[in-house]
């Protein structure tokens, strides 16, 4: 019988328990760069510089600066791993992920003696309080801006109406008691709330939960319009596990956490105040994001006044390579998801699947599985390419390809764009329209005809069959058997 997964320590607990899915070492490493460093080569995948690979989620042991810390990477680096901690076929985790949030959850608060995240307690007042010492967030690279919180997930609720709200962002540790946090504009509902609070010339209480259930960090990747303003993605994630995710009331915020997480901090964002993202690097770089690109310092950041940090005993540390397979499991998943509600809803039973692929980290390309079956369905494919740009403004290149090709293997998907497919017939270009600030090509210096940074060109790569000419398109056809009986160890 599979363990139950409720937390951080269960997952792990898990994962230890399945064949090549969890390493640990008790080797000294450096947070700063090495710890990246080496798992760039054990599992990190996804838009990482070559070489790299999927492999196994890993603890390290023994962090330098960081006496009886521990570093936990890579839990969501597999899309195999993430189907064993969801418990659930990772072929389906996008029908999981739609029905989460079809079927929502409620949170619930705990008492806070019973809150396993303020086992320990430490006060922004106490002498020698500082963030850097108590939380061993690891540095990306070398030209990194500082450590950062990768795995944090951020919880704050609107000063209007009260509506709360998770999301992750990208949090440097700037000094003993302040972290830069980066809101994308127009993208995250906390990014509305600071800014209701900054109008109202007052700070918005915010609570960071590092270490948690891996269903809510998954949940917390949805974006509008599947989840609008006001929709708290810990509902999802309790759906997902069939039971509400446990809260508390932090200590010196009037804010809630996550009562089982590894590590809460408690602060304030504060109106009118900004920083400079790399102050203390001055590399002009922020830390390597999903597009496999080093994101630029932002000139300009909101800052979190910490209050207090709480963590369970002897915490560990939970974090995530910026462009690893982990993001794209993160941000892919509910993309998937929003693709399969929208176009179901559009045209019930033809798209079959959908899969956001590691070479998009997770954002910037989506497959869409899509199945002909009368005439009539003939262009469909393409109305169903244009719903999946309205379910995620983000994406940037859909191919849509026919139910006999694994929308999860690139090189099939490749194979049907090579056979099935004439740029000059097939190619459906989309220009001037949103995409996203952190694709290079994505800015008037790439070319003259993009108006602004983020504002491009997507695509349709239609690499699906005539529907009056599936016969000329029979793939070959060869006897389904069982290979166990020949090789029974491998099977």
């Amino acid at each position: 019988m599979a363990k139950r997964v409720y937390d951080l320590r269960s997952a792990l607990e898990l994962l230890r328990a399945l064949p090549g899915q969890l390493a640990e070492t008790n080797v000294e490493v450096d947070p700063k760069a090495e710890l990246s460093g080496v798992y760039r080569h054990v599992g990190a995948g996804g838009t990482v510089m070559r070489p790299t690979r999927e492999g196994p989620a890993m603890i390290f042991n023994n962090v330098k600066g960081h006496s009886g810390a521990k570093i936990a990477i890579g839990l969501l680096a597999s899309r195999k791993r993430v189907g064993y901690l969801l418990e659930c076929d990772p072929q389906k985790l996008g029908f999981l992920l739609k029905s989460s949030v079809e079927n929502p959850v409620k949170p619930v608060v705990i008492p806070n003696e019973q809150a396993k995240c303020q086992e320990v307690v430490h006060y922004a007042t106490d002498k020698g309080f500082d963030i850097r010492k108590l939380i061993p967030a690891p540095t990306n690279t070398e030209e990194d801006a500082g450590p950062y919180i990768t795995m944090g997930m951020c919880y704050a609720s609107d000063p209007v109406t009260g509506a709360s709200d998770v999301t992750i962002h990208r949090m440097c540790l700037q000094s003993e008691d302040e972290i830069s946090i980066f809101l994308q504009p127009g993208v995250r509902h906390i990014g509305h709330f600071r800014e209701a609070a900054e109008a109202a010339g007052k700070p918005l209480p915010i609570s960071v939960s590092i270490g948690v259930d891996p269903a809510i960090e998954i949940a917390s990747c949805f974006e509008p319009p599947t989840t609008p303003l006001g929709y708290d993605e810990l509902q999802a994630a309790g759906a997902i596990r069939k039971a509400p995710v446990e809260m508390v009331k932090c200590l010196t915020i009037p804010e809630k956490a996550i009562a089982n997480a590894e590590y809460v901090i408690e602060g304030e964002i504060l109106p009118g105040v900004r920083i400079r993202e790399d102050i203390n690097s001055g590399t002009g770089k922020a830390m390597p994001e999903f597009p496999g690109y080093c994101g630029p310092a932002n000139p300009s950041l909101p800052v979190i006044k910490v209050r207090a940090v709480t963590t369970r005993k002897n915490p560990i540390m939970q974090t995530c390579i910026g462009p690893s397979e982990e993001h794209v499991s993160m941000a892919g998943i509910p993309t998937e998801a929003s693709i399969l509600a929208m176009v179901e809803k559009a045209m019930p039973g033809r798209l079959l699947n959908v899969y956001c692929a590691s070479p998009g980290g997770g954002k910037y390309m989506a497959v869409l599985q899509f199945k002909k079956s009368v005439p009539s369905d003939e262009g469909r494919q393409r109305q169903a390419a244009l719903l999946a740009f309205s379910a995620f403004a983000e994406l940037k290149h859909v191919f849509v390809v026919d139910e006999d090709v694994d929308c999860f293997d690139i090189k099939d998907v490749m194979w049907a764009m090579t056979t099935r497919f004439q740029a000059d017939k097939d190619l459906i270009l989309i220009p001037g329209v949103q995409c996203h600030p952190l694709d290079p090509s994505n800015s008037p210096e790439y070319s003259a005809d993009i108006r602004a940074r983020g504002v491009a060109c997507k695509a349709i790569f239609d690499c699906t069959v005539p529907f009056e000419q599936k016969g000329r398109f029979e793939r070959a056809k060869f006897m389904d058997t069982d290979p166990e009986r020949w090789l029974p160890d491998m099977y």
